[in-house]
């Protein structure tokens, strides 16, 4: 009776590890595997593998991954512990056939957790991790629910949780409205296969149209699709272009952005990261502090036991106008007046120069 007794309630722990939805279950790895607790954190030199995804490489998303293994190497030092990324370190190039092996090669070296990076990182990692008990933080998804991560952004539901870098588009719009009064023909720019524009399109889509504005779509999915539609907006001669979050145009951005110079045209868009590489504006999302908070995730999941299933997704939306100076001056607007122009519809306005990464 007693060995009876003993196997059904090994069954029961087995079944429960697998669970993952609206049980909220989400615990990380048992002590015993080597892995996160809420007894750890105590200076105990415990080491746990982080195993990190990138989508892409560009200047958002490797800003992220910087950030966020800069809060890894300071938590460890702060709690006494050991965070093993640099075995695990992964980019999948925009490969979406490359993802599920990432995956399945982090499974086979027994990580204690996935970071994922971009909404398709996240989609694949979260499948591929399914009927294990290994948690997943994500980073710079736009919207966790529409891409089916967890159930709501209070309450993710499963073994997963993360950041969020879903967008404000009508401050966005107004900025448009503030620099140009008399815009009214404004061109989208973005990838349709892209989660992160396909909310951000339809807000803006409905803002203009409540200012009777009209506007134009170009899209594309490769870097030389995108070029080609930017030169199409150019012909069209729109005021204004706007791009959300788009990983896809954020690639492209550098060689796009002089071509909007020349026909007098301002690109807004959707991260600092694009006025970066060269567009007029960049609004919203700040990826260094996005990156620091990922990772002080991944230290409060492993270390402090916090359950993912119960940890909010967290939004970076901070309200910061990134203008690009070269790019203002080249365009004949004023930088004075610019900004002077934007402060009723921001927080505040930061310059930037042109460059390929953030320093």
């Amino acid at each position: 009776m007693k060995k009876l007794l003993a196997l059904m309630m090994a069954l029961a722990m087995v079944l429960a590890l697998a669970a993952c939805g609206s049980t909220g279950t989400g615990s990380a790895k048992s002590t015993a595997e080597g892995s996160g607790s809420a007894a750890a954190g105590n200076g105990d030199g415990k080491t746990y593998k982080v195993g990190i995804v990138n989508w892409m490489d560009h200047a958002s998303l490797n800003q992220i991954v910087e950030n966020l293994e800069a809060e890894l190497d300071k938590q460890g030092e702060t709690l006494g512990v050991t965070f093993d990324y640099k075995d695990y370190e992964n980019n999948a190039q925009a490969d979406q056939s490359v993802l599920s092996q990432i995956g399945a090669n982090l499974i086979a070296d027994d990580v204690d957790i996935v970071v994922a990076v971009a909404t398709p990182s996240a989609t694949v990692m979260k499948s591929a991790l399914e009927d294990t008990d290994i948690p997943m933080v994500f980073s710079a998804v736009t919207d966790p629910v529409i891409a089916g991560l967890v159930d709501s952004m209070d309450a993710p539901g499963c073994n997963v949780t993360g950041t969020s870098d879903a967008l404000n588009t009508e401050s966005i719009m107004n900025l448009i409205l503030a620099a140009n009064p008399d815009c009214d023909y404004v061109g989208l720019l973005y990838d349709t296969a892209q989660d992160s524009s396909t909310q951000a399109i339809a807000d803006a889509k409905a803002f203009l149209d409540s200012k009777g504005i009209n506007y134009i779509e170009k899209t594309g999915s490769t870097t030389g699709d995108i070029q080609l539609a930017a030169q199409s907006l150019i012909s069209e001669g729109v005021d204004a272009v706007f791009t959300p979050t788009d990983n896809t145009v954020m690639d492209a951005e550098l060689s796009i952005y002089e071509s909007f110079i020349e026909a007098g045209i301002p690109h807004y868009t959707g991260a600092d990261s694009f006025a970066l590489n060269g567009a007029f504006l960049g609004y919203g999302v700040d990826y260094a502090k996005l990156g620091k908070a990922t990772g002080e995730m991944v230290a409060d999941i492993l270390v402090n036991g916090a359950d993912p299933a119960q940890t909010p997704v967290q939004t970076f939306d901070n309200g910061i106008a990134t203008v690009n100076t070269e790019t203002c001056a080249a365009l004949n607007l004023d930088l004075d007046t610019i900004k002077q122009a934007f402060a009723p519809y921001c927080t505040s306005v930061q310059e930037i120069t042109t460059a390929e990464n953030f320093e």
